[in-house]
Order: structure tokens, then C-alpha cells, then sequence
């Protein structure tokens, strides 16, 4: 895995992704979006990967989109029409969204617009002292992109959300820790020993094909109109897992009192109703 702007680490079946643009604080880029999808599509292949840890090289996590090119950085009129236009940032949550493997956001500093948004579809993130977080397109004169306008919502709450978005303020990990967008506040020294003891946990102690089944299950149905939509798909996964070899392991292990030695592989043995969101009508 070798990338322009991403830097990847895999050890103990856990990888590592670093932004890698320090001398721009990690900016956003097109090239950035280009890594991150081809990453994504690695990762989901690999199964050497159980958990994923997104950090920020030097002093910032990402400071959103560069800038460097001035006031039409964000004007994309001369290349495409209205509804042609996909967002960049958007690709890249939308390929976390859908993705089998766990990640973990590890914020080690600033973390302003898709620098933010883009660990909205990360599973959990830990935020060091020294990071700030800005939803800040409304004083840039844009929106909110990276699907955070369906992303945000759900993972703070509407009136936060709004808050956050309506005015477009910097603020700092204590904030966000009440506002519940991070999961716990650490030292800086110790952000990424509790982010990979987290990730490792999940990869020595977990089936992989059962956080991936589980990791979509509570993703899409933040989206369902009724639990009976979550009820239909608990009931297949339960019938294909309890049938499945990671079952019969991870029942044996417990009785046994070992540690579960679990064979499935999330890139092949997914039971065959999965992807089950891609029949529901948000599949495009």
C-alpha cells in the first residue's frame, strides 16, 4: 500500500492510515480523495486488516480542503454541470460508510471542514487534548459536504448539529467531548496507544465477518423507517452466523476458557443476503 498522500502501517492486524501532507496541515486534495478510495478498496480486501486507525501527520489531523488555489477553489462551474457534480469528500465517506471493517479516528489536532466531516462515518473517535474541530463552510460561503448533513445529526443530534454548523466556530476537544462528536478526550502522548489498544482488541477478541455484519447493521438502519426494517435483517444475520463456523468457535472458545481462534474472512464468507442495503431505495 503505497500512496502520495497517505502513509499506511499494518502491524498486529491492525492499520495504521496517516494523512500525509504536513507541510499543508494534511489539507484535502483530489489527489487525497484518489488515495483514500483506492485505500478503501484495499482495505476491504485485505483480511489481515481487522481495524482501521486514521491519524494526521505533524501538529494537524486535516485542515480541510487547500485552499492554495483562492477564491475558486471550490467552483467546479468550468468542468461540470449541476447534476453531474459529485463531491469529493462525499466519495470518500460514502466508501467508509459501506465499508466491512472498523475504523477508529484518532484527531491529533485540527480537524476543520472535510477534516472533520470525513470522520463523521468512522465508528469511534478519540480526540487528543490539543485538537479542534470547525464546521466551518458557512463563513467560506459553502455548505456542508462529505454527507455530513446526514452524517452530523445522527452522531451529535440535530440542535448541536445546527450549532455547530450555523456558526461555523473552531472549537476545542473538551466541546466536542459534551457534544458527544468524540467518544473520550486523552493526552497527546497517549492518543494513539488507546487508539491502537482499541483497534487490537477488536482484532484479537472479535470474528471479523461478525463487526462487519454488525458495523452495517447499525450504520444502515440509522435510516430505516421502522425496527421491524432492522428485525428482518437481525433475523437472516442470526440464521447465517449461527450456522457458521465463527459460531460454533466462538461458543466452544467460552466454554473451553480460550481465547477464540475464528477462521471466516470478511472479504469471502459474507453471508449471501449481504450487501442487504444495496435492494433498499438509498442504494445509488
Amino acid at each position: 500500500m503505497t500512496y502520495e498522500t497517505l502513509l499506511t502501517e499494518l502491524s498486529d492486524r491492525v492499520l495504521t492510515v496517516t494523512l500525509n501532507r504536513p507541510d499543508r496541515l494534511n489539507a484535502f486534495t483530489t489527489r487525497m480523495m484518489d488515495d483514500w478510495l483506492a485505500l478503501l478498496d484495499e482495505i476491504d480486501a485485505n483480511d489481515d486488516v481487522r481495524a482501521v486507525v486514521v491519524t494526521g501527520a505533524g501538529r494537524g489531523f486535516c485542515a480541510g480542503a487547500d485552499l492554495g488555489s483562492g477564491g475558486g477553489t471550490f467552483d467546479a462551474s468550468r468542468a461540470e454541470k449541476l447534476d453531474e457534480h459529485r463531491d469529493g469528500g462525499g466519495r470518500v465517506t460514502l466508501r467508509i460508510f459501506d465499508s466491512v471493517k472498523p475504523f477508529i479516528a484518532a484527531v491529533n489536532g485540527p480537524a476543520v471542514g472535510v477534516g472533520a466531516t470525513m470522520t463523521l462515518p468512522m465508528d469511534v473517535r478519540i480526540a487528543s487534548d490539543a485538537a479542534r474541530f470547525g464546521f466551518v463552510f458557512a463563513r467560506r460561503g459553502i455548505v456542508p459536504e462529505a454527507a455530513s448533513s446526514w452524517f452530523l445529526p445522527r452522531v451529535v443530534g440535530i440542535s448541536q448539529a445546527m450549532e455547530w454548523v450555523a456558526t461555523g466556530r473552531v472549537f476545542g476537544a473538551q466541546e466536542a467531548l459534551a457534544g458527544r462528536l468524540v467518544s473520550r478526550v486523552v493526552p497527546a502522548a497517549e492518543l494513539l496507544p488507546a487508539a491502537h489498544a482499541l483497534a487490537r482488541e477488536i482484532a484479537e477478541h472479535t470474528s471479523a465477518v461478525s463487526v462487519a455484519l454488525a458495523r452495517q447493521m447499525l450504520w444502515k438502519m440509522l435510516g430505516a423507517d421502522h425496527p421491524m426494517e432492522a428485525h428482518r435483517v437481525d433475523s437472516k444475520a442470526i440464521f447465517a452466523m449461527g450456522r457458521s463456523a465463527d459460531a460454533y468457535e466462538g461458543v466452544q472458545s467460552f466454554l473451553e476458557k480460550r481465547a477464540p481462534r475464528f477462521s471466516m474472512r470478511a472479504s469471502e464468507d459474507m453471508p449471501k443476503f449481504f450487501p442487504f442495503w444495496k435492494k433498499r431505495k438509498f442504494s445509488k
